[in-house]
């Protein structure tokens, strides 16, 4: 089965989010690619947190002429081979997103050829995994956070992930300062746990917004509150800093989401720098170096969890493998993803059901995604 077409559609999608006395209209970019076989059998990737428009770029005119041709289901080669085009010296940015939106669509291809899903391709460790709601934006005042929080503890999830540090690092220049940011922080956490009680689990997460010192400070002052992880707390994922904060706190810390290449996860691990890793299929090199990643983490004996959104995605990666963990149902990412995609699974009581059609067991709606290509680019548009 040979590879005889390859597409890259860059979108922003605009949302509407109307939670909890919360208003706030913001967009998410991502790219979407497919890639057609010799037979018309056709696999879906993306690839977001990113700038789209780059991405897609990268794909169609320096990876797609390379792939054409080459047998589809030789997953591994053709990692191998979009590594050594894109990443020849081990950079990671938007080589490494390129590389995951093209092998998730490979893997999806291959599932779908042999007529099976993909989390069964992957090992088929279960058909079930646990979620966690990540609910708790900036643009949340603590009221309304706390209305949220209970918002999702009554729609049946038991593990909420709420943002903190505010960008703060990235926003020097209104100004803010830090010692003020981890304050209000430190107050935000405080309503979430009094308003779900002590039997929710609570994650934080700071975007990699902060720095060792600001960091320790607000991780230090908020273990009173039970956190069960903190996310990314330090810019760039930075392995001495990560190092010196876990000695620092009695937190267990969580990264990787965005870490484009599997070395850097080797660091992590190598250094002890992190208690949970995070490695994300539409982020981290596809499944193809997810897998790897995984079994990396499990000769540590340091869990896996999905970080950095894009559930339906990263869902059959932890259904698949033994060592599989928590699923992120990021809100306004899965709001992205019901406007283009048709068939995607709804959590239950804290847990997604993993579907049994071939492939991914859900396509994005040519109809719908043709509408969203051709809304405007604005700048300044959001993240996940």
């Amino acid at each position: 089965m040979k590879i005889a077409r390859i597409t890259a559609t860059p979108l922003n999608v605009p949302v509407r989010i109307d939670l909890a006395g919360a208003q706030r209209e913001t967009t998410l970019s991502l790219v979407l690619t497919e890639v057609e076989s010799d037979s018309g059998l056709i696999g879906h990737g993306m690839t977001a947190i990113t700038e789209e428009e780059v991405v897609a770029a990268v794909i169609r005119e320096v990876a797609a002429p390379a792939l054409i041709g080459a047998d589809a289901l030789a997953t591994e080669a053709l990692w191998d081979k979009l590594y050594w085009l894109l990443s020849p010296r081990g950079q990671t940015g938007y080589a490494s997103h390129a590389i995951a939106a093209l092998d998730t669509a490979l893997w999806d291809l291959k599932a779908r050829a042999l007529e099976v899903p993909l989390w069964r391709l992957l090992g088929g460790a279960r058909a079930r995994v646990p979620v966690y709601a990540t609910f708790g934006f900036g643009f949340f005042d603590r009221e309304q956070l706390a209305a949220a929080a209970r918002h999702f503890v009554a729609r049946g999830f038991h593990r909420l992930k709420m943002t903190v540090g505010n960008h703060a690092l990235a926003r020097r220049d209104e100004p803010r300062p830090l010692e003020e940011v981890i304050r209000e922080d430190v107050r935000r956490v405080a309503a979430v746990r009094e308003a779900v009680g002590p039997d929710v689990q609570l994650y934080l997460d700071a975007n990699c917004g902060l720095d060792l010192f600001h960091a320790a400070r607000l991780a230090q002052t908020v273990e009173e509150y039970d956190i069960t992880f903190f996310e990314e707390p330090i810019t760039q994922n930075d392995v001495p800093s990560m190092v010196e904060l876990r000695r620092r706190t009695k937190i267990p810390l969580a990264c990787g989401q965005n870490e484009g290449l599997a070395y850097r996860f080797r660091d992590l691990l190598v250094q002890r720098a992190a208690d949970v890793l995070q490695p994300n299929v539409t982020i981290s090199g596809g499944y193809s170096q997810c897998v790897k990643i995984a079994g990396m983490a499990q000769a540590f004996n340091v869990p896996i969890d999905n970080g950095g959104a894009w559930p339906f995605h990263n869902m059959h990666l932890h259904a698949g493998l033994a060592n599989g963990g928590l699923v992120e149902y990021h809100y306004v990412a899965v709001l992205v993803l019901q406007q283009i995609f048709d068939g995607l699974p709804v959590p239950k009581d804290g847990w997604l059901d993993l579907p049994d059609a071939p492939g991914l067991g859900f396509a994005p709606n040519a109809e719908r995604v043709r509408e969203l290509a051709r809304l405007p680019t604005s700048h300044g548009k959001g993240k996940a």
